[in-house]
């Protein structure tokens, strides 16, 4: 119904703010990464979601489009709703969370309140032919090193090092150090970006 707002933020509490659009204010309930972004008395536009269920009308928004796509996913995994979600998202970036469900890292999805271990394994196995690691590399790197994150051989070799608890940026500069990858088997990036870890 609402696709977004454009208004003036009025408040800001610790799960939701207030913002206000043509003398209406508007509830919206968001992540603890957003609230941060946020500044009293700023306009802003706040991409939305309406949740309607039998006893409650709640408002959901987003500073990005991308960040309601992937709040939109989440809440169509089964046991997920709309606060989980949330949940979710304030411990982890939406390329956080990306990438936590390519390299199944469960771990780090249950560090969210109120998502145990087994919840977080559905997230992984119900969203991870949804997300592609091209969606979050770009933003991991500089606009020049996009030709080298593209290559399938510094994919499996990022997510690989990401699944042994490296974070995302370590992982890429780590593989990126190993300088020319063309004539490397995926096992050899790891071994060489491992040993320049050691290094750095």
């Amino acid at each position: 119904m609402l696709s977004f707002i454009k208004g003036t933020i009025e408040y800001i509490y610790q799960d939701c703010f207030v913002i206000e659009n043509e003398g209406l204010g508007y509830k919206i309930y968001t992540s603890l990464e957003v609230l941060g972004k946020l500044v009293l008395h700023e306009n802003v536009k706040v991409f939305t979601y309406m949740s309607v269920r039998e006893d409650d009308i709640s408002l959901f928004g987003f500073l990005r489009q991308d960040e309601l796509e992937v709040f939109k996913l989440l809440i169509s995994v089964n046991g997920i709703g709309p606060k989980g979600a949330l949940a979710i998202l304030s411990v982890l970036s939406v390329d956080d969370l990306r990438m936590a469900v390519l390299s199944e890292d469960f771990k780090a999805i249950a560090k969210a309140n109120g998502v145990g271990p087994k919840t977080a394994q559905r997230v992984v196995i119900e969203l991870k032919d949804k997300f592609k690691l091209e969606d979050v590399l770009p933003s991991l790197v500089d606009s020049s090193d996009v030709a080298f994150v593209s290559s399938d051989a510094s994919k499996e070799a990022i997510l690989a090092l990401t699944s042994l608890g490296y974070s995302n940026m370590e992982a890429t500069k780590a593989v990126k150090s190993v300088g020319d990858i063309s004539s490397l088997s995926v096992e050899e990036i790891i071994k060489l970006a491992l040993k320049s870890m050691v290094v750095m």
